[in-house]
């Protein structure tokens, strides 16, 4: 290996690491507030992905008769919980946030769809289409059982994880797809070529790295969002409502997988259930910042993603097994550091 090749593997080693630290920010973003391992993350990216595709070919995206669907019966369960609790006053704007924006999404996409628009409305549409997915998820699936142990919440995910794998293949097939670059551009740097697509993906990751820092880490409001996976009664004691605060967290991580899976469309084929292998290399990066801490946890997924890189070059048989078994001593160096307290019974 020369310093040629070196420089190559390095590059695609971060702008690969950008994108797994995206789904890193998003997996950490999730559990921090509301406690769920988000195992679906990965559909979200590659939805992102085939949504545009789609939009591309001029067709109506599988996502939007979903989003419609989800929407109703995120209407029907805002409808039962107003008319039980009596506040029937509360219901118009319930419904207008839980379906009625869904359904203006839905319907300007099938509109929309067939007339090939440029391509930033494309991009557009489809964030808006997977993003308005993640808070419907959230109200159907798990703030019913908001209060539920981590467990239980987990299993929740792997459930959604196989039902929205099944939907995938419904809506788009079993066909991959790519998506054209935002820019073909490319200049050299010592012998090395760059491509401005790799720059924007590493300058996406950084600006959200960021913003999220800052948000969660020095205001008051990230605090509190934070502090209601802690203690949920406390929080809504204060003034801070629980069941916003996973809608807001799940449209944020929904927002990052589909922006995530709108910059991977370029760099490789996507197929229905290629995120699950792409939201598991960011879980390592997640799981080397504790699923807690957002700078260290987008310093692991691009080490996971150099790791990943050179080892396509050294040992490319075995590059998968060599990137997953970076987790075990992470886990067991947490495992020996860590302070374990026992639950109340």
């Amino acid at each position: 290996m020369d310093l040629t090749i070196a420089a190559l593997l390095t590059q695609d080693g971060i702008t690969n690491g950008a994108i797994y630290a995206l789904l890193a920010l998003a997996l950490v973003l999730v559990f921090t507030v509301t406690r769920i391992i988000w195992v679906p993350a990965g559909e979200f990216v590659a939805w992102g992905t085939l949504t545009l595709a789609g939009l591309q070919l001029g067709k109506v995206p599988g996502t939007v008769g979903l989003l419609l669907g989800m929407a109703i019966v995120a209407g029907a369960m805002e409808t039962w919980q107003s008319v039980r609790a009596a506040e029937t006053h509360r219901l118009p704007r319930r419904l207008l946030v839980w379906s009625g924006v869904p359904i203006a999404i839905a319907a300007s996409i099938w509109w929309l769809a067939p007339m090939q628009m440029p391509l930033a409305v494309q991009v557009a549409l489809t964030l808006a289409a997977v993003t308005a997915t993640g808070p419907l998820l959230y109200r159907i699936a798990y703030q019913p059982l908001a209060e539920a142990s981590v467990l239980v919440l987990l299993i929740v995910s792997v459930a959604l994880h196989f039902a929205m794998v099944g939907f995938g293949l419904w809506f788009f097939g079993a066909e991959g797809s790519r998506t054209p670059p935002f820019s073909s551009a490319s200049f050299s740097v010592g012998g090395v070529n760059i491509s401005v697509q790799s720059l924007l993906v590493v300058g996406t990751s950084v600006a959200l790295i960021g913003a999220l820092g800052l948000f969660f880490g020095q205001t008051l409001y990230g605090k509190a969002l934070r502090a209601t996976a802690v203690n949920r009664a406390g929080a809504r004691l204060c003034g801070i409502s629980p069941d916003f605060a996973g809608a807001l967290t799940f449209a944020l991580a929904s927002l990052l997988c589909a922006f995530c899976g709108v910059l991977i469309g370029p760099i490789t084929t996507i197929y229905y259930d290629s995120g699950f292998l792409v939201s598991l290399k960011g879980f390592v990066g997640a799981i080397i910042g504790g699923l807690s801490s957002y700078p260290i946890a987008a310093a692991g997924a691009w080490l996971v993603g150099l790791i990943e890189s050179f080892s396509s070059f050294w040992a490319s048989a075995f590059k998968e097994v060599i990137v997953f078994t970076l987790i075990i001593p992470v886990l067991l160096w947490r495992s020996l550091t860590t302070h374990h307290h026992e639950e109340d019974e």
